[in-house]
């Protein structure tokens, strides 16, 4: 995951946002980051069994967990034990960037300078942000919005009416009207009767040679990134949750919709209307029939179909009783 530009990061030690009881080394905090990218100086954390692989070759310099997962840790990770990882997880976001839980509106948004993108095309009433880079021969639709700090590579046409936000667009995308890049995800926290919104700090990135249908929503990833893989083809009205990655290669029909940190392989194929639950890992050269419900990990090379689905072979053999 890059370096993260999207959002304003305050420096704090661990000791200045943490009990000092729960802290044996204090360092400043470089970062929050997934186990899986995490390095010496930044603060990683650890909620669920499902990843406890990722944990084990982590090499961040502490770790928000729980006495239950502990065990899973490297020696030379610091443990900093919880009882709610997600809820501390989030007020320590919050502090470190205050404003990644609300997408305030870009006042930086202007005219864009002919100067500036000499060899790009706009439509009228295009609006760009402060600090965007737009790669040559890169054509933009009228009404679209290309917020502050965006990357936009070479050869990409952008519809009209499309908003983009905290992400890094590859050369020749293709994305239709309508469509919603890098907004906040759907994430909150259930305490004490009360919501607590949790901070998404990742962003979006969009490889080489995709393209992206009308009126497909991508949100942003909460701490990892969002990413859509290279040659990858989203039909209309696909809804992408935070965190999810979908490999290089993929076809995605019309309505279908991923849940957070789902991870897909490559080369899968996934039929209108299907729904992925959160936290699953479909596998490469997987194909999902229309309508399917998936909610649990599917293997390399599998045809599967139905609510919840299951193997082709099983499916059409319930339809005959």
């Amino acid at each position: 995951m890059n370096s993260n530009f999207f959002f304003k990061k305050k420096i704090y030690k661990l000791q200045e946002i943490l009990s000092k009881d729960k802290i044996k080394k204090n360092f400043i905090i470089n970062d929050i980051k997934p186990l899986h990218v995490a390095q010496k100086n930044d603060l990683t954390f650890f909620d669920s069994i499902k990843y406890k692989d990722e944990a084990s070759k982590t090499k961040g310099g502490a770790c928000i967990t729980t006495s239950k997962l502990e065990q899973f840790l490297p020696e030379n990770t610091q443990r900093i034990l919880v009882k709610n990882v997600l809820f501390d997880l989030s007020k320590i976001l919050k502090k470190i960037y205050p404003t990644a839980d609300i997408d305030y509106p870009d006042f930086s948004l202007k005219k864009p300078e002919k100067n500036k993108y000499r060899s790009v095309k706009f439509g009228n009433n295009v609006l760009i942000g402060k600090n965007v880079k737009i790669g040559k021969n890169t054509m933009i639709g009228s009404n679209s919005i290309i917020e502050q700090n965006v990357v936009i590579g070479k050869d990409v046409v952008i519809g009209s009416s499309v908003i983009v936000k905290n992400s890094i667009i590859g050369d020749r995308v293709v994305m239709q009207d309508n469509c919603k890049l890098g907004q906040k995800g759907f994430g909150f926290i259930p305490f004490k009767n009360k919501n607590i919104k949790f901070p998404h700090i990742g962003k979006v990135v969009v490889e080489d040679d995709v393209e992206i249908a009308s009126g497909c929503t991508i949100d942003r990833g909460s701490i990892d990134d969002t990413v859509i893989g290279k040659n990858t083809y989203l039909d209309n009205q696909v809804h992408i949750a935070h965190n999810v990655s979908i490999g290089s290669n993929c076809m995605i029909a019309g309505q279908v919709g991923f849940a957070g940190s789902a991870k897909i392989g490559n080369s899968v194929s996934i039929g209108g209307q299907a729904g992925v639950s959160g936290h699953l890992k479909i596998g490469n050269n997987v194909k999902i029939g229309g309508g399917s419900g998936v909610v649990k990990d599917i293997k390399d090379d599998q045809t599967v179909m139905g609510y919840p689905a299951v193997s082709l072979k099983n499916f059409l053999k319930d339809q005959k009783k």
